[in-house]
């Protein structure tokens, strides 16, 4: 197999789902597929540091196995031969595996998280990790051990988070397939802000072996791609039902099914009901829904009674952030980022009563998402509240001119929904007036994941020849030029000589 003469230096370029046919096809090796992703994430990755720890010598090994298997006509997986991201919130086995936590700078997993062992043994080959905050705890892509990601499309801003690392490999194609998770947006925001699809899948859809509360719904594994087909083929490999996991169920889908955009029912909504949204993202999610509203069979504004939203997330992260990180605080502290400290110590201050409240307002929520969907197919909104601000700030203290309460509360677009627990999506739509990526949230109904992903192909091919609402597309000639490098910002003294360190080596353990 030889592609070289074939595509040039464009392999990389091409879509998982194409990539993976001309696997099959003979038409592209395994070898020089990985051998082109690697040299792409050694050009590209110094200008925006996506890549944590990497895997090459073992990626190229399982390459050639992969090639040897095609050649001799042995059974293929749906992601043979495809090389994949982890976002380093997931274990890897014989890969360090961080978290971004300078107390796990050392830590190499003897297995593979659930969905880890579910992508390999669908044929997708771990080439490197991808970066997240510390702890995956906010929508900033930052942290002692590695350092900071930058945005494609500007390396001085925000790629958003927790699965950045991910979202931006793939904008800049070092990487066909990415894994991510999603508490609060960590799959949405990241791929709103690199031109990226995430998709925050039902609960239990994407088994969760490790999540410290079986039966908690907010956090949840994902897929990200560059576009939905990639996405959808990702998800394929990753659903499953794992007994571990008591919230997981078998899906009865696993193809990407076509719609008919013309007789979609959409409801949308500014700001969910809830979130401050800035004037800017609001113009510029009005221009999508006017763009929208002459394909679709209705297109008309959605009330949701989601004012209880806030405290009812506060409540429950820091029920999950707790149960996760509570000893750790008790013991070492200094190894805790602020975020992560933050929602310990909120949980410190909650009541039994409180938190059957919040469960009590999350089920309300969820239902009268329910009763939505008695009336529309999809609901859309913005993904996020803001254009991308600078990742030296740690978060978005103001939106539209009024205070956060907290670090993630700018995230309300997002986490609104995840409190609904339906399917969300974000759709590349374009850029805003800043000339940055702008995400496209789609939420369908519960357990409705594959109509979801179908509505959004639709509405994708319908943007598709428009350039003010397609996928927009960072420069890559920009980034191989010499950029200042990224370095992680010390907010208290135990960060500092793990954050001196981390920026001197870019995609390797330190």
């Amino acid at each position: 197999m030889n592609a070289a003469s074939t595509f040039g230096h464009d392999i990389c370029g091409h879509s998982a789902v194409e990539l993976r046919r001309l696997i099959g096809a003979r038409q592209l090796s395994p070898v020089e597929l990985m051998d082109a992703c690697i040299a792409r994430i050694e050009a590209l990755n110094p200008a925006i540091n996506a890549i944590a720890a990497t895997d090459f010598a073992r990626a190229r090994e399982a390459a050639r196995q992969a090639e040897t298997a095609v050649m001799r006509g042995a059974p293929l997986g749906p992601l043979h031969g495809l090389p994949l991201g982890v976002k380093d919130l997931q274990d890897t086995a014989g890969l360090l595996t961080t978290y971004g936590n300078v107390g796990l700078r050392n830590n190499v997993p003897t297995r593979d998280n659930g969905l880890v062992s579910r992508l390999r043994a669908a044929g997708a080959i771990v080439i490197a990790k991808t970066n997240v905050p510390d702890m995956g705890a906010g929508a900033n892509t930052r942290n002692a051990v590695w350092g900071a990601t930058g945005n494609p499309f500007n390396p001085a801003l925000n790629a958003g988070g927790s699965s950045g690392g991910s979202a931006a490999a793939l904008a800049t194609d070092m990487l066909p397939l990415a894994t991510g998770s999603d508490t609060g947006g960590s799959l949405r925001i990241p791929a709103a802000y690199c031109g990226v699809v995430g998709l925050r899948p039902s609960p239990g859809l994407v088994a969760n072996d490790v999540r410290p509360l079986g039966w908690s719904s907010i956090s949840v594994l994902g897929p990200m791609g560059r576009d939905i087909a990639d996405t959808a083929l990702l998800l394929a490999s990753s659903q499953a039902f794992d007994p571990r996991d008591p919230l997981s169920y078998p899906s009865i889908s696993n193809s990407l099914p076509m719609v008919d955009l013309a007789s979609l029912r959409v409801g949308y909504s500014e700001d969910l009901g809830v979130a401050i949204v800035d004037d800017e993202i609001r113009r510029v999610f009005r221009d999508r829904v006017e763009a929208l509203r002459p394909l679709v069979a209705l297109c008309e504004p959605v009330a949701l009674a989601t004012g209880d939203a806030d405290r009812a997330f506060d409540i429950l992260r820091a029920e999950s952030f707790y149960a996760a990180f509570a000893d750790t605080y008790r013991t070492s502290p200094e190894t805790l980022g602020p975020n992560v400290r933050a929602n310990v110590e909120i949980a410190a201050n909650i009541t039994l009563g409180d938190r059957a409240w919040a469960h009590l307002a999350q089920t309300r929520i969820a239902r009268n998402f329910a009763a939505a969907f008695e009336h529309y197919d999809v609901i859309i909104a913005p993904v996020i509240s803001v254009t991308p601000f600078p990742w030296t700030e740690l978060y978005a203290s103001t939106v539209n001119g009024v205070a956060m309460r907290n670090y993630y509360h700018w995230m309300a677009l997002a986490y609104t929904a995840t409190l609904a627990t339906n399917p969300a999506l974000s759709l590349p739509c374009g850029v805003d007036e800043h000339g940055m990526p702008f995400g496209l949230q789609m939420i369908g109904r519960l357990r409705g994941d594959w109509a979801l992903l179908g509505a959004a192909a639709a509405l994708e091919a319908a943007f598709k020849g428009h350039e003010r609402r397609r996928r927009p597309r960072p420069d890559l000639a920009k980034l191989r030029e010499p950029q200042p490098r990224l370095k992680s910002i010390v907010t208290h003294p135990p960060f500092a000589a793990a954050s001196a360190a981390a920026t001197e080596t870019v995609g390797n353990a330190v």
